[in-house]
């Protein structure tokens, strides 16, 4: 029975779930594969290298880089995160990404993005490091409107959390029988429609398909959470949340916010630790 981690997104409250990634990576707990979704991906990707504490490092050392996340990087790129420097000045140079320790670990993994033309979900599975895989985490963690559109692969691609938030269901059906969810919204949450969607349908007019996908994303969103909690109650899930709402938005410059929210999934990770010993081993 082959165990998956699932990791929604949710920008810099993911940084909720790097906290639950280091603590496993401390216990040891490993699994056949995982997916992650836009931030879910971003840092996730650091269990397949095996690097603990990377991503609460580089976020608190960069919070307040223009070049990582700012105003002015949206003005002058059009990238409210920096394409080059977060995802791969970073990278390469600043705090490198083990990408031979990535290649080595035999675990699976999986992301998601969304094709603009299309409005559907496109999965893919990477094993290998460097640029390639750049890429396809900035296409998945890509935000409308706050983002260019990625090329790669000969797709053109934004926020994987469009189509796909909580790919559960995708990843049981790769065979994923039994898995770890962790989400960054406590259980009670519910997505609302957006507020903006009229500005949102200005600026991705040329994108039908994905405008009619984030009109709808609420309600995409909310029967995931329904499905997981239902696998949850069968057995076949268990899911590490907030207990409530995070001290963090989508996006922030305050390091005490960051290293607060860190914490807070470290906290969630370790009080379900015996019952994820059990799934995995």
């Amino acid at each position: 029975m082959k165990t998956g981690l699932v990791l929604e997104g949710g920008a810099l409250r993911g940084l909720f779930t790097a906290g639950v990634l280091d603590v496993l990576m401390e216990s040891g707990v490993t699994f056949d594969g995982m997916i992650g979704v836009s931030a879910g991906a971003a840092f996730g990707c650091n269990l397949k290298s095996y690097q603990t504490r990377r991503v609460i490092r580089y976020n608190e050392t960069y919070a307040k880089d223009w070049r990582y996340c700012s105003l002015k990087s949206l003005i002058r790129t059009g990238n409210l995160f920096g394409a080059e420097f977060a995802y791969h000045t970073i990278a390469d140079e600043l705090d490198p990404f083990d990408n031979v320790a990535f290649e080595r670990n035999p675990m699976e993994f999986h992301l998601v993005a969304t094709e603009v033309h299309t409005g559907r979900a496109v999965y893919r599975k990477i094993s290998q490091g460097g640029t390639n895989l750049y890429e396809w985490l900035r296409a998945s963690s890509a935000m409308p409107v706050l983002s260019k559109i990625v090329d790669v692969d000969g797709y053109q691609l934004l926020d994987g959390g469009i189509a796909d938030s909580i790919p559960l269901r995708y990843f049981q059906g790769l065979g994923y029988e039994r898995n770890l969810v962790v989400l960054t919204q406590p259980s009670l949450y519910r997505k609302t429609p957006l507020k903006m969607q009229w500005l949102i349908e200005k600026r991705l007019s040329k994108y039908p398909a994905l405008c009619k996908a984030l009109a709808h994303r609420h309600e995409m969103y909310n029967r995931q959470l329904l499905y997981v909690a239902e696998q949850e109650s069968k057995g076949n899930v268990i899911v590490i949340q907030p207990e409530s709402t995070l001290p963090i938005s989508h996006i922030t410059h305050d390091r005490a916010k960051m290293r607060e929210t860190y914490n807070l999934g470290r906290k969630a990770a370790e009080k379900k630790l015996p019952e994820i010993m059990s799934m995995v081993f």
